[in-house]
């Protein structure tokens, strides 16, 4: 299927704006998926438990490799966060986690901002574009959406941190300028710079 091309379209150092944004371009879309997907880096335990809070079925894994010294063999964080002390969910730190949370529940949403650390975070919202005769633009369901990606400006969260929130818009594989630009007019915006690979 291919991934998606990603064009950032709005950059803030505001995390509630880009979230106000990415939610006006997700009101055009002619079809959302019933959930949002949610991604954090978590690098202090504060920001672990309040992770842990908003999310309780959340599945924790550490944020870089890490091997047994004795096997080799990958680790995986297999513990539950809720039952260590500080000091010793500090030794495990960062964790990441991923997540798709009920769209709809505005209050999932709105938490996990409230709750967002110093890491570099995300929320996707999948769907369609509607088709559009005028640039000659067709909705495509595997790659359509809208991204924020905070604490980064890289669709696919690379190792640079910035003081930035960035929110991208999802189309095609093949690349969509024309329609990233009229979405970016939507918001009085326009695409920041080029297309990113996508989801």
């Amino acid at each position: 299927m291919g991934n998606s091309r990603a064009y950032p379209v709005f950059r803030t150092t505001d995390a509630a704006e880009a979230y106000r944004q990415a939610k006006r371009l997700c009101a055009l879309l002619e079809h959302i998926d019933d959930a949002t997907w949610l991604f954090a880096v978590m690098r202090t335990p504060s920001e672990v438990r309040a992770m842990a809070e908003l999310v309780p079925e959340g599945s924790f894994e550490y944020d870089d490799f890490r091997t047994d010294p004795a096997t080799g063999d990958l680790l995986r964080f297999d513990l539950d966060v809720t039952t260590l002390d500080d000091a010793e969910l500090a030794t495990h730190l960062p964790l990441s986690f991923t997540e798709d949370v009920v769209r709809g529940d505005g209050t999932v949403e709105e938490r996990f901002l409230a709750a967002l650390g110093e890491g570099v975070a995300a929320m996707e919202w999948n769907g369609r574009w509607p088709d559009d005769p005028e640039i000659d633009s067709l909705g495509h369901w595997n790659h359509d959406g809208v991204q924020i990606v905070f604490h980064g400006d890289e669709a696919q969260y690379g190792d640079t941190w910035t003081e930035d929130h960035t929110v991208f818009v999802h189309v095609t594989k093949y690349g969509d300028p024309e329609r990233a630009q009229k979405l970016a007019a939507h918001i009085g915006s326009e695409v920041l710079g080029e297309e990113q690979l996508g989801w």
